[in-house]
């Protein structure tokens, strides 16, 4: 089975900075991390690798740094990975980059499986993964916590619900999402980890995927955030330190001055 993991380098939540100009996360210079929810579809790839005996590529999208999720994959145990990359690709929406990572995996297929995260963290939308399964026309599946490959060729996949789990007989190719009740990540093995050192990703650009400038990044994303702002804290704590009957007073005078 030729499975297609998509994964994404995100900043680290404890670090985040907004572009005032463009409603956007700034990403050059940030700390940068492997999207937590990612490291389940990347353990689910490379365990069905070893049932089937396939092969796993890895996708990612986003500036050159983004590589460094890559080479994780690679050390856990991926066959190869592409990294998109171009300053075309900056700000795009979920429906741009969607058709983005689309036309890769198109490109670099025909895959039998391809699994993305619940969702990332920077973004919080799981719109992703379903919006490549749109724009490649294949069955998706998501919230999905077991996978199992059946001699026919098909997939009995587990999928979790509010009230429980449903199992569905899945034919390929599919797209699945992955939550992290799906298994527990592992570890790279020392021959994975170095030949990570010195693996070189295949670079795809817009030119060489043959996308339309109108169709991706900033110009190509239909959804326009209008304005985006961090909250601000400027709330007064007033500490009451006295009998339950005076705290009683206190609290109501302080409550009745701030109407």
């Amino acid at each position: 089975m030729k499975i297609a993991v998509c994964l994404k380098q995100v900043p680290d939540t404890a670090n985040l900075e907004l572009d005032p100009e463009t409603n956007t996360l700034k990403r050059d210079g940030a700390k940068a991390v492997l999207n937590p929810l990612d490291d389940f579809p990347l353990e689910a790839a490379i365990q069905l690798k070893k049932l089937t005996g396939g092969t796993v590529t890895a996708f990612t999208m986003g500036p050159p740094q983004a590589a460094q999720v890559l080479k994780r994959a690679i050390a856990m145990g991926a066959d190869d990975a592409v990294l998109l990359t171009a300053r075309e690709f900056a700000g795009a929406d979920t429906w741009a980059t969607s058709l983005t990572l689309a036309k890769a995996i198109e490109k670099h297929g025909p895959f039998q499986l391809i699994l993305c995260g619940k969702q990332a963290t920077d973004g919080d939308t799981a719109q992703v993964g379903p919006g490549i399964a749109e724009h490649l026309n294949i069955p998706q599946v998501t919230y999905v916590v077991k996978v199992v490959p059946e001699s026919d060729g098909t997939l009995m996949v587990s999928r979790m619900l509010d009230t429980g789990t449903a199992v569905l007989k899945v034919k390929t190719p599919a797209l699945l999402t992955i939550l992290k009740e799906a298994n527990e990540p592992g570890f790279p093995s020392i021959d994975n980890y170095i030949n990570a050192l010195d693996h070189a990703p295949i670079v795809e650009n817009a030119q060489s995927l043959n996308l339309d400038p109108a169709d991706i990044g900033l110009q190509g994303s239909p959804t326009k955030v209008a304005k985006i702002a961090v909250p601000k804290n400027d709330r007064k704590r007033v500490l009451i330190d006295e009998k339950p009957e005076l705290a009683a007073q206190a609290l109501l005078k302080a409550i009745q001055e701030n109407q």
